[in-house]
């Protein structure tokens, strides 16, 4: 928001320097982007205006915080324009003699729509005027038109001007548009329409979108003599809706998407009066219609002393309170335990008593709250359970050499078709983007392409992980864990020169972050789609699919820039584990008292035998007191079939009570080879 200083000295009269004033406003919750001299005491300052404060997109909204900044009086523009009926109260459609039949179809879209007919003569608007609009970044086209840029830059109303003579019926009806409806826009362009959007039409057709941009058929010319005035209110969600679809962005879009204030109306139709009136532009003609069906009223807050002090950390004086809501146009009333406020209809970003602390906070200066933090009165609540799991997977990764990556929900539907069956997509009805089409199936596509950004800057060696949801039409929304490896699975050292992730390592990675939640899996191959053939597999639970993970697929790789070394992938349902681990108790053992006795096995078995088979088959027939199983060596080549594979396996037995004999162990051992005998015909070496 560029805002002249000049112009904001008419309503608020402070001395300080452009500077000095830029400095007092960042203080107080202003961005200042940067000051533009212009001769010796003038400048332009550029301020960022979060989207919260639509009522400071202007240069009044600005005076009043700069009032109640130096606590200075506040000067409001304008006074009642000759002709107009300011002082008795609008035309509320019943007059006789109103210049322009105004009808509002949908109240809940248009609250609030003033409708004034000048006779006018369209020429260049004065130097002052052009000089103001062209320090403010607008480009002067006529005084009609500069009239109202000047009204939406001082008092933050939007206004717009039709041809009378265009308008069929001489009607101003506020509706959605009907299906197929098309306009042509003051930008030359013709624009399909839908029916959820507002327009402003006449008896016959749309002649402007309402809120965003007028149409050219009843544009102002120079040859226009009669005009209607429009300074209306449109509901903010239907304007940010309409101006996304039909990718138009305007000054007047910007401010009602944000929250237009709908008793600025009429005040902005009285200054734009007098304006035109008093360079000569035009003359009201009869009255201002102003269609208000539905009055919105003030909100009400109370603002308590205690909750005052209590957020604050410390007793602002009451005269400071009055002063500063006072200021900012609060209505404030005493009560038992502070004050009772009618909250202005422009502020809406005001809708708890912690809006209004801040509001006091930043008028009374956060440099002169206490720099100690207030006692609590009480313990803190909690952390909710998903935010504790959530710091744990983070250290369970990161200790295994993993970067977190936060990557965006939306993704290219290219992207997402790997993950998820197109007629399982979630599509974006207005994407930004066709790079932002769908939510994303699977957090792997981002992390792919975080993947490929760090491998084209020399990082060879990368393993990312996100924690995150994704969404399908099937599922819903899904909380997930998905994890990106390449390059070595240890770093060359003097004494090895290191490897390279294979999918065991991936395994382990899914592996870990199962036994963290204390869900023991089952890893058995399966084909996936977008996993190599050979190298996929799935973790479960008896029947609930756990994590899927493995080669990525060339084709995959290729299509997000990925080089030719092997990328290893794992997508982990979160929700699933969760589900799967609740209830569960985490029991502590104390350190064992007695030796183990170690084992070891070497047996035959079918190389296309899992090693998981052959764990489960062990530790079902093997007693209580067996601890541990762990493969050694696997061997294939020459003395043993082809078809066969020797496994070494070494087993650990220990008891919590007493020292197992030689005896006991070997009738253990003899169980097991029987069992594994008999299950898989495995053959002793």
């Amino acid at each position: 928001m560029r805002i002249l200083v000049s112009w904001l000295r008419e309503h608020v009269e402070a001395s300080d320097s452009p500077e000095d004033l830029a400095r007092t406003m960042s203080v107080r919750g202003f961005s200042v982007e940067g000051i533009e001299p212009l001769g010796d005491s003038d400048a332009v300052l550029d301020f960022e205006v979060t989207a919260n404060r639509p009522d400071c997109m202007s240069v009044l909204g600005m005076a009043r915080e700069v009032a109640t900044a130096y606590g200075l009086p506040l000067q409001l523009t304008g006074s009642p324009s000759p002709g107009s009926n300011t002082d008795s109260g609008a035309d509320t459609g019943t007059a006789t003699d109103a210049p322009i039949d105004i009808h509002i179809e949908n109240p809940d879209l248009c609250p609030r729509y003033v409708g004034a007919v000048m006779d006018v003569r369209v020429e260049p608007s004065p130097a002052w005027l052009q000089t103001r609009l062209q320090a403010a970044g607008v480009r002067p086209l006529s005084n009609i038109v500069d009239v109202t840029n000047y009204v939406l830059l001082e008092l933050g109303q939007p206004m717009h001007a039709f041809n009378l003579t265009t308008l069929a019926g001489g009607q101003i009806r506020v509706r959605t548009a009907r299906p197929g409806e098309t306009l042509r826009t003051l930008d030359g362009q013709t624009r399909t329409l839908t029916t959820d959007m507002l327009v402003i039409a006449d008896a016959e057709r749309a002649t402007a979108v309402a809120g965003i941009m007028g149409g050219a058929d009843s544009e102002v010319t120079p040859d226009t003599t009669t005009i209607v005035l429009e300074s209306a209110c449109f509901d903010a969600l239907s304007v940010c809706r309409a101006s996304k679809a039909l990718g138009l962005k305007t000054e007047a879009s910007m401010r009602f998407e944000r929250g237009a204030d709908p008793n600025l109306p009429l005040v902005a139709m009285t200054r734009a009066v007098a304006l035109l009136e008093s360079i000569g532009a035009g003359r009201l003609r009869g009255v201002a219609v102003d269609r208000y069906p539905v009055p919105v009223e003030a909100r009400s807050l109370r603002l308590r002393r205690a909750r005052l002090a209590g957020v604050l950390g410390a007793e602002i004086p009451d005269a400071d309170v009055r002063r500063i809501l006072d200021g900012l146009g609060f209505t404030i009333r005493d009560a038992t335990d502070g004050w009772d406020l009618d909250i202005p209809t422009r502020r809406v970003d005001v809708t708890r008593e912690v809006d209004i602390i801040e509001e006091v906070a930043r008028h009374y200066g956060f440099d002169r709250l206490p720099v100690t933090f207030p006692p609590l009165a009480a313990a803190p609540k909690p952390l909710d359970a998903r935010i504790i799991r959530t710091r744990h997977l983070r250290h369970v990764l990161t200790a295994a050499g993993f970067s977190e990556a936060v990557t965006f929900g939306f993704v290219a539907a290219d992207a997402a078709a790997p993950f998820a069956a197109e007629d399982n997509i979630v599509r974006i009805a207005n994407p930004l983007s066709e790079n932002f089409a769908v939510l994303r199936p699977s957090a792997l596509p981002g992390l792919l392409d975080g993947v490929a950004h760090n491998r084209r800057r020399e990082s060879r060696d990368v393993r990312l992980f996100e924690i995150g949801a994704r969404f399908t039409l099937a599922d819903g929304e899904r909380q997930a864990v998905a994890c990106a490896w390449t390059g070595r699975a240890n770093p060359a050292h003097v004494s090895s020169t290191g490897r390279d992730v294979d999918f065991f390592d991936i395994k382990a990675v899914v592996t870990r972050v199962c036994d963290t939640a204390g869900v023991a899996i089952d890893v058995t191959p399966q084909a996936v789609t977008w996993l190599a053939p050979g190298r996929s597999a799935v973790a479960s639970v008896g029947d609930t699919l756990v994590a899927t993970l493995g080669q990525l697929t060339r084709d995959v790789a290729d299509a997000h820039g990925l080089p030719d070394d092997p990328v290893y992938v794992a997508d982990i349902d979160l929700d699933a584990l969760v589900r799967l681990s609740a209830g569960r108790e985490i029991r502590i053992a104390p350190l064992p008292r007695y030796p183990g006795i170690t084992r070891d096995l070497s047996v035959l078995l079918d190389d296309t035998l899992a090693a998981a088979d052959v764990r489960r088959t062990i530790r079902a027939a093997a007693p209580s007191t067996l601890i541990s199983v762990v493969e050694f060596d696997r061997y294939q080549g020459k003395g043993i079939a082809e078809t066969n594979v020797s496994l070494s396996l070494r087993l650990t037995f220990r008891s919590s009570d007493r020292t197992l004999t030689d005896t006991e162990t070997q009738t253990a051992m003899d169980q097991v080879m029987a069992a594994l005998t008999a299950a898989h015909g495995a053959v002793q070496r």
